[in-house]
């Protein structure tokens, strides 16, 4: 286990307030780096979404990086500029 793993985990344990920023921050990050790994497996850089999506290269960025409270529409534009279907599931 890494030192950083290491920080994270007693934080975790430790520190409620931590724990709580921790789940969400994972959550916001995750659908970032999923929309990245998408446009990845697409073939297509950032500034190429960008076109397809008329929008500038640094709001792909954007969403990519801090994809935190990031609407619906939003998603779902990009899914379909992708060649994708956005599915989401409630567990």
């Amino acid at each position: 286990m890494s030192d950083l793993s290491k920080y994270i985990t007693k934080r975790r344990k430790t520190d409620a307030a931590f724990n709580r920023g921790f789940e969400t921050g994972y959550e916001d990050m995750k659908v970032g780096v999923l929309l990245r790994q998408s446009r990845e497996k697409a073939g297509l850089t950032q500034e190429e979404l960008a076109h397809r999506l008329h929008t500038k290269k640094t709001a792909i960025s954007r969403i990519e990086n801090h994809a935190n409270d990031i609407k619906l529409s939003t998603l779902e534009k990009v899914a379909a500029a992708l060649g994708k279907k956005l599915t989401i599931k409630i567990a």
